[in-house]
């Protein structure tokens, strides 16, 4: 029998490659890449005009473009806003997501604003850190995400 008359079914079985069965340690060990990014404990300071919160910024990872792989810094919704606008001006090829809405009532500071906020600010972090253009080619994802000393004015 020629092997243009084999059952091409029976062919594509054959040429499959043999699949192992899969370890504890494949199935439970640490992923080949990981970035989890949290955004949490907002914290009050200051009073009357000079009030405004700060959110801590939890990362851990093993991409290489980030310098460490567990860090922990605060940054205010200003420094977001910030950020999110020297992204846009550093990258034109990627769609930078908006950031929630500044709130200008009296109930700004009120438990639920604050953790819509909050939430909102871990997804925001989630997508532009996730982004591999970004990793990559950014000059300042880095600083912003890992660096306590971060300073806006270097950048």
């Amino acid at each position: 029998m020629s092997s243009s008359s084999v059952n091409p079914f029976i062919r594509a079985h054959d040429s499959r490659p043999d699949f192992r069965e899969q370890t504890a340690a494949d199935r439970y060990g640490v992923p080949e890449n990981f970035l989890e990014i949290e955004v949490r404990n907002p914290q009050f300071h200051g009073d009357g005009r000079g009030k405004y919160v700060d959110y801590e910024i939890v990362c851990d990872t093993n991409i290489p473009a980030f310098k460490k792989t567990n860090s922990v810094v605060r940054r205010r919704f200003s420094d977001f806003e910030w950020f999110r606008d020297a992204l846009e001006r550093e990258s034109t090829r990627v769609n930078i997501p908006s950031l929630p809405p500044k709130v200008y009532f009296n109930n700004r500071y009120s438990d639920e604003v604050v953790e819509q906020r909050r939430v909102a600010l871990e997804r925001f972090l989630q997508i532009v850190a996730g982004h591999p253009l970004l990793q990559t080619g950014s000059k300042i994802l880095q600083p912003f995400i890992q660096d306590p000393n971060f300073n806006r004015d270097l950048y």
